[in-house]
């Protein structure tokens, strides 16, 4: 039984524009009308119809002359039902260019608790505003030792131990969080923590950096709850249980200046703030969606007004 092998030179001989020119004197019955459809001249029709011709090994039309329409050939009825296929996929490619370049997409971004409660909601918003079908996948995240991965763009408060470039978006100042009540309004001496009872974040990130300026501070609270989940510390303040040094993203995010059973102080003297980052692949190109989102997170930021700014 003979076997039909198929090479490769075929296709590499054929050029999109020469399927382009077939199927157009084919829907149009002749050269003439096919290359005032296309813009051509004539004679650049019946070249690359030539050149078509040569790449198959065989004519694709009969040309019976005169105003009589050319008709395919068998061998031009399967180059141009395969060449149909190619040109759909070229313009199926062509528009996924397009859309890509104009910021469509996915892009894969990770966060964290007060990131994803202040800033990110702004970004995710404006970005499907101007950009319908992106696809934005979000998680979130707050390893000791965080990794951009695959991720397009990392949120996180510090700097990443990774292959990154980053952005400083702001300082976020520490607070006071504590039962209305408590201590008199305005700021609390620092001494005043001094073996309080406090609920606190879990000992990840920035969290035993910011305990342990506590302590420089002359202070030693007494750490009696500890969890990850904000709304959970800001119940147990509410419970009497103790009260919580948050940042100020932190507090805004889980709507504590409106809260009446809360209050919030500034801390005299003030602890260093924590730095808020967003990190992205270094020597890697990054998408329009994923620049645009750069651009928008550090719009964002510089909107927020934290105490330390003069709030």
């Amino acid at each position: 039984m003979a076997m039909c092998v198929v090479t490769l030179g075929l296709v590499t001989d054929i050029e999109l524009r020469h399927l382009a020119a077939m199927a157009a004197v084919a829907e149009e019955g002749t050269f003439g009308r096919a290359a005032a459809r296309l813009g051509y001249t004539q004679s650049t029709i019946s070249q690359q119809i030539a050149a078509l011709e040569r790449a198959v090994g065989g004519q694709v039309f009969d040309r019976p002359g005169g105003p009589r329409p050319v008709r395919l050939t068998p061998l031009g009825s399967v180059v141009l039902g395969q060449g149909r296929d190619l040109l759909a996929r070229a313009e199926a490619l062509a528009d996924a260019v397009d859309r890509f370049k104009a910021g469509d997409g996915r892009i894969d971004i990770g966060t964290f608790q007060s990131v994803s409660n202040v800033i990110l909601p702004s970004v995710v918003r404006r970005l499907r505003d101007e950009h319908p079908g992106c696809d934005i996948r979000l998680s979130e995240e707050e390893p000791d030792q965080p990794r951009i991965g695959d991720l397009d763009l990392l949120f996180y408060d510090g700097r990443v131990d990774d292959d990154v470039e980053h952005l400083k978006l702001l300082d976020d100042p520490y607070l006071l969080v504590a039962r209305a009540g408590t201590f008199p309004d305005g700021p609390v001496p620092l001494e005043r923590l001094d073996g309080a009872p406090m609920v606190a974040w879990p000992l990840t990130c920035s969290q035993p950096w910011m305990e342990q300026a506590v302590t420089r501070g002359g202070a030693r609270p007494r750490i009696v709850f500890r969890t990850a989940v904000n709304d959970t510390l800001l119940s147990m303040v509410r419970a009497g249980l103790g009260s919580a040094v948050l940042p100020w993203l932190a507090v805004r995010g889980a709507g504590v200046p409106s809260d009446g059973g809360l209050s919030v102080h500034e801390l005299r003297p003030s602890l260093p703030p924590r730095e808020i980052y967003l990190h992205w692949r270094a020597g890697r190109t990054r998408s329009p969606l994923a620049r645009r989102a750069i651009d928008i997170a550090a719009e964002v930021a510089a909107g927020l007004a934290p105490p330390s700014a003069g709030a």
